[in-house]
């Protein structure tokens, strides 16, 4: 809208400044056959001009108006900027609350799992290390590493590897002795 206003008023500017300069002289007299058609041409001038200055004033209004939108918009697009960061740390805050939340409750369970239904060794029996692995459990025929998991939590790289090196059968026995 802009580009075809502005496009209106070069070509009226134009022409404006050559029937002028037609008019006044600037080149050679008119060479009108009589006042009348010296009049129609003056008048058709004038009409051009005016018509300019109109076009020129609407430019500057809708240029106006353009700006004035445009600032709305950016004030706007700024605005939700805001607030969608307020969001987002939101958000990230009451996640990392959850996590730790689950954390905590995690290591509840863990020291609360011999006593559980669920945990089918004898409690008795059960040596809390809580890193890496949550239990060793000494039955009479077997040594058992347990680790403990609530809700969606997964073994750590750590705690597979061991669980591998377990199921391998890569594990051995060691006597310190100290003096």
């Amino acid at each position: 809208m802009i580009l075809s206003l502005s496009l209106v008023i070069a070509v009226l500017t134009g022409i404006s400044i050559f029937l002028s300069a037609k008019l006044l002289g600037a080149e050679a007299p008119p060479r009108l056959e009589d006042d009348k058609s010296r009049e129609v041409l003056h008048e058709t001038v004038l009409g051009l001009r005016e018509a300019l200055a109109d076009a020129s004033n609407n430019f500057k209004i809708e240029k106006l108006d353009f700006n004035k939108e445009k600032e709305k918009l950016e004030q706007s697009a700024l605005y939700l900027s805001d607030k969608l960061e307020e969001e987002s740390k939101a958000r990230k805050k009451i996640l990392s609350q959850k996590k730790s939340g689950e954390v905590r409750l995690g290591h509840i369970a863990e020291k609360l799992a011999p006593f559980l239904e669920d945990f089918t060794y004898n409690p008795e029996n059960a040596t809390f290390l809580g890193q890496p692995i949550d239990y060793i459990v000494f039955e009479d025929d077997e040594i058992v590493f347990v680790e403990i998991k609530s809700g969606n939590a997964k073994l750590s790289a750590k705690q597979k590897h061991i669980k591998e090196l377990i199921q391998n059968k890569l594990v051995s026995w060691k006597e310190v002795r100290i003096d």
